[in-house]
C-alpha cells in the first residue's frame, strides 16, 4: 500500500505475513484477507475463470487483479489450465482448497445482508440452484447438535488434528 506522508514523501507499508502464526483466523487472513482477494473467488464460485472477466466484472484494475490471482495461484486456491478455446490464455479454476471458502463467503454474505442493508434495498441472492429458495443461515453447533451463541464458544490452546477437521459428520466435526 502506498501512501504519501505530511511531507509528501511516497512511504511504502509493508504488510506484515502471518503464515506462521498461532491462530488458524490470522493465517486464513494471511491467505485471502483482503477484500479483492475475497470477490476474485467469489466471482471464481460463479464459474467466471478469463482474466478479462474477472476484470470486467469486479472493476478491478489490470495490475491488482494480475497480483491477486497470481498469489491465489501460488497459495493453492486456484489453478491456471488452458484456456477450453485452445488460445494461449489461462483460465482460472477453484482447487480443493478454493471450493472450500464458499463457505467463508456463504457467511459473509449472510452477516452483510443481515447488517448493510435496509428493508427492500436491491442486493445480490445466494439461493439453492435446485428449489431457488435461500440457503439457511449458518448456525454454531456444539459436537452433539446443540445450537451455541457466541458466548458460549472459546478459542483454547491445541493441536490440528484430522479427527476435529473431518466432513463425515461425526461428533466434533463440522460439516
Amino acid at each position: 500500500m502506498n501512501y504519501v506522508s505530511d511531507l509528501g514523501v511516497e512511504n511504502v507499508m509493508k504488510r506484515k505475513r502471518l503464515k506462521g502464526a498461532e491462530c488458524p483466523i490470522a493465517r486464513a487472513l494471511d491467505e485471502i484477507g483482503d477484500w479483492w482477494t475475497l470477490l476474485i473467488v467469489g466471482e471464481a464460485v460463479q464459474g467466471v475463470c478469463r482474466f478479462s472477466d474477472f476484470q470486467r466484472r469486479i472493476g478491478i484494475a489490470k495490475n491488482i487483479l494480475s497480483v491477486r490471482l497470481r498469489r491465489l495461484v501460488e497459495d493453492d486456491i486456484l489453478y491456471v489450465q488452458r484456456s477450453s478455446d485452445r488460445t494461449q490464455r489461462g483460465e482460472y479454476h477453484l482447487t480443493v482448497k478454493g471450493r472450500q471458502l464458499q463457505i467463508i463467503l456463504l457467511a459473509l454474505w449472510q452477516w452483510g445482508a443481515e447488517n448493510l442493508y435496509d428493508e427492500g434495498q436491491p442486493m445480490s441472492l445466494m439461493v439453492d440452484m435446485i428449489d431457488g429458495k435461500l440457503l439457511k443461515p449458518l448456525e454454531l453447533r456444539a459436537g452433539d447438535g446443540r445450537l451455541l451463541t457466541s458466548e458460549e464458544i472459546e478459542i483454547r490452546p491445541g493441536r490440528k488434528s484430522r479427527v476435529h477437521f473431518s466432513r463425515k459428520g461425526k461428533q466434533g466435526e463440522f460439516g
